[in-house]
């Protein structure tokens, strides 16, 4: 049979709608797995490139994923294993709000550490919302770092023309908690109608509306609206990658006394002398911290026990670790 090769736009219950031009197949995976997949919480996401055969008028058995480009990759903790959210993505749009869900810029960290490969914009919807201080000073810290930031309200629709520009000849997923209006800045931008959703008053949280990652074509660019989360855990893996994701300790880890390291337990480390100094962010730093005491406290088989930062995970309490 003949080979075609097209792109995932949905997934639920292991059947994907797979586009292929103007065509677009219901498709399962022949076999059930993926003989190149192992060890994933799920084999395909959206934005995965993947051959397959067709079977029918618009049905058709996916034969193999092909290599990422990129990816945003999270914890599973359900699975017990490393998810993929979206794969092939030309930008994440981490949205955050002023208020109700709260400004968590530790969360803003968690999801560039979990994007691999790909550009991250920061969009602060609810922007009509004074900022705190603080708060605004932890806001602009990431443009100061060379993240793009933005200030949006999905309902006044301020700031909205100059987003839209960014987007343009783009195909972007918005990452962000429950409740900070992804699904309300699609509706306004695209005019279409996603699901929203309330806060849940009792914490401040954002009730989930949207169940399951789904591409949505434009004009002039395409957008992926992704499930909300309430936290977010960095994925498995080589632990220097996190490191990686806090752009301002690339040059002082280049003189640190150890090749690779990873600014915690390491004696003579000059990220920690700058941390000490005020010259990095004592928070961004805690932050990065936290994110080692959770793969030290999940994955010790794999990487050497970190004594102070599992201590440090064991120490917080409930609300704490969900910050880590």
């Amino acid at each position: 049979m003949e080979q075609y090769v097209g792109s995932v736009t949905r997934g639920i219950n292991n059947i994907y709608t797979v586009v292929d031009g103007e065509k677009s197949y219901l498709c399962r995976i022949k076999g059930k797995q993926l003989s190149s997949v192992t060890n994933e919480y799920n084999p395909l996401a959206v934005g995965d490139r993947v051959s397959f055969v067709i079977t029918g008028t618009s049905e058709g058995l996916i034969l193999d994923r092909l290599e990422r480009t990129n990816c945003f990759q999270r914890w599973n903790i359900k699975g017990n294993s490393n998810q993929t959210v979206v794969a092939n993505m030309d930008m994440i749009v981490c949205v955050c709000s002023a208020d109700s869900p709260p400004f968590r810029p530790r969360f803003i960290d968690r999801v560039i550490a979990c994007s691999f490969d790909v550009e991250v914009m920061i969009v602060m919807n609810k922007s009509d919302i004074l900022l705190t201080e603080d708060e605004f000073e932890r806001f602009s810290l990431y443009h100061k770092l060379g993240y793009t930031i933005r200030g949006v309200s999905a309902i006044t629709g301020d700031g909205l023309p100059e987003f839209v520009e960014l987007l343009k000849g783009k195909t972007v997923a918005f990452i962000g908690q429950s409740g900070v209006g992804k699904s309300t800045l699609i509706n306004r931008i695209l005019d279409v109608d996603q699901r929203i959703g309330d806060i849940s008053e009792k914490y401040n949280r954002g009730k989930h509306t949207t169940n399951y990652s789904l591409l949505i074509k434009g004009p002039d660019f395409t957008l992926v609206d992704t499930p909300g989360v309430r936290e977010i855990f960095v994925p498995h893996g080589d632990p220097q990658r996190i490191a990686n994701s806090f752009p301002e300790f690339t040059e002082p880890s280049k003189i640190c006394s150890y090749d690779h390291c990873l600014h915690n337990d390491e004696p003579d480390c000059e990220v920690k002398r700058l941390v000490e100094e005020g010259k990095i962010h004592h928070d961004r730093y805690e932050s990065y911290l936290r994110m080692l005491a959770s793969l030290d406290d999940k994955a010790p088989q794999w990487m050497g026990k970190s004594d102070q930062s599992r201590e440090r995970y064991r120490n917080m309490d409930k609300h704490e670790q969900e910050e880590y």
